[in-house]
């Protein structure tokens, strides 16, 4: 599995949760941190660890296992590395305080249509 493939797997679980706001950046061509960033909201912490929790069972399904979580405890900002993949899982405040959108503004963003062919339910959201 590629890490585009990832990110896109990573974004379709979190909004099977209901997820919201959710972005795959392509910083492939910006760094040698990793190649996407999915970032996506949660409503409180159970449902950002849930979300978390979804992103890790699916990814590990396909073979990837994470290499490092950070913040699942409090479930304020949640970090999963899987290496050429980084899932961020937010609370609004700390998406609107963090803004990664911003600090990375000049990675790509996937067209949504791409990462969801079939719709979103986080269009609704």
């Amino acid at each position: 599995m590629n890490s585009k493939d990832m990110a896109i797997l990573a974004a379709r679980s979190m909004d099977a949760k209901k997820g919201s706001k959710i972005t795959v950046l392509k910083l492939e061509d910006l760094t040698v941190i990793t190649d996407y960033f999915v970032v996506g909201t949660g409503n409180s912490r159970a449902q950002t660890q849930a979300l978390a929790e979804a992103v890790s069972e699916a990814l590990e399904a396909a073979g990837q296992n994470v290499l490092r979580t950070e913040g699942f405890q409090e479930g304020r900002w949640i970090l999963l590395d899987f290496g050429t993949v980084i899932v961020h899982i937010f609370q609004e405040d700390e998406r609107s305080f963090y803004n990664l959108e911003r600090l990375w503004s000049d990675a790509p963003a996937l067209p949504h249509d791409e990462v969801f062919p079939e719709g979103s339910a986080d269009q609704d959201r």
